[in-house]
């Protein structure tokens, strides 16, 4: 754990029931004159979408719709986004949706200011002019992108993720409202909420964790872990509330530590096959859970007690081995498919994965020494599974 670290949360977060309707308020305290809509089209044919664009609206604002969001957001769509941005006249963006919307509109606000390639973006700490201001609406309990500096953009060409990373590209303010979460598909909110548990996991067994970040990150378990088969299942307030907050506090906490082996192994999967992010990490958390747990069975055997498991009648190793199988579990129970039930997915390209794994920015975070081959050997036990 680090014991020295500057923690600064500049993004202003507005929470609870019926707070979309701030939008236009909010929209105009940034003297914004036209303001675009970033979504996917999913989300842009449901009520919600309607109620956020006449919110702005009521606010005097004029809007202009990006509905071309796709999962795991490519470099190329985000750059089309900024050329409309720019031919529009945009000057503050309102995302609306999950992960995948909020990263494209970090993509798109930075364009906006910093015109050109997209590649002269997607490196640490490239964003060189302030983007547009940036309000985010996040639709699903799943990324905590709404409070990170750091969006994930699949390279089309390389079959590649990769990220812009900048303390630009926070968002100015979050817009949180659990009784969106009322209306997400079962699958999708058992995704994205396993997502969100990869986060406050990984933020706090990581190399780059600190005690801040560690308060989060618990909270963060505690909630998510309690109360994503409710969700999922139920769609209760109580759920909604409580995942939503998971979620938030995740993103706090990761955005201020990091991630660590299951994104490298997610990143790289989804990079070559476009598998959703949040499947991609539900595959691989059990199994990098326990890989991990010999580096800091403490912290691992304290997972497992915020996820509710008796620590009676066993040894911190074993209260830790738990942990991984209740999470395996977990996914079983949410219907989320293995890593061979991909059918698309071939063994053969393995070796060229776990390649990609250690060019990831936080296979150094990871908090057991991990290497191509031991990358190669997790993909073989998840494919196993």
């Amino acid at each position: 754990m680090l014991s020295e670290f500057t923690f600064n949360l500049p993004t202003r977060i507005e929470y609870g029931k019926g707070s979309i309707y701030k939008a236009g308020e909010i929209a105009s305290e940034f003297n914004a004159g036209k303001v675009m809509i970033i979504t996917d089209k999913g989300v842009r044919s449901t009520p919600l979408f309607d109620e956020v664009e006449s919110v702005l609206k009521k606010a005097g604002l004029s809007t202009v719709v990006f509905d071309d969001v796709k999962p795991n957001p490519k470099d190329d769509d985000c750059a089309v986004g900024g050329q409309l941005a720019i031919a529009e006249k945009v000057d503050t963006i309102v995302a609306l949706g999950g992960g995948s919307s909020m990263d494209t509109a970090k993509a798109v606000a930075s364009l906006v200011t910093n015109p050109g390639p997209m590649a002269d973006i997607m490196k640490p700490n490239k964003v060189k002019n302030q983007p547009i201001p940036l309000i985010c609406i996040p639709t699903t309990a799943g990324t905590g992108s709404e409070v990170t500096s750091f969006a994930v953009i699949t390279i089309n060409a390389l079959k590649r993720k990769s990220c812009i990373y900048d303390e630009k590209v926070r968002p100015k303010v979050a817009i949180c409202d659990p009784s969106v979460l009322e209306s997400v598909p079962p699958h999708i909110a058992s995704a994205t909420g396993i997502d969100a548990l990869t986060h406050a996991i990984e933020a706090y067994t990581c190399n780059y964790a600190t005690q801040i970040t560690d308060a989060y990150a618990m909270q963060a378990i505690k909630l998510i872990s309690q109360n994503l088969r409710e969700l999922v299942y139920t769609k209760s307030y109580k759920s909604c509330d409580a995942m939503m907050m998971g979620s938030l506090l995740a993103g706090v906490a990761f955005g201020f530590s990091d991630v660590a082996g299951v994104h490298c192994l997610a990143e790289a999967l989804g990079g070559l096959y476009d598998t959703p992010h949040g499947v991609a990490n539900s595959i691989f958390l059990p199994v990098v859970f326990e890989f991990n747990i010999p580096a800091d069975v403490e912290k691992h055997a304290e997972i497992s007690e915020a996820m509710g498991i008796s620590a009676l009648g066993k040894s911190r190793r074993e209260l830790a081995q738990a942990g991984a199988d209740a999470i395996r579990m977990l996914a079983q129970d949410l219907a989320i498919p293995s890593l061979k039930d991909l059918k698309y997915v071939d063994p053969k390209d393995f070796t060229a994965m776990s390649e990609v794994c250690m060019l990831n920015v936080s296979a150094k975070s990871n908090p057991r020494p991990v290497s191509a081959q031991i990358f190669k050997e997790l993909y073989e036990r998840a494919y196993r599974l």
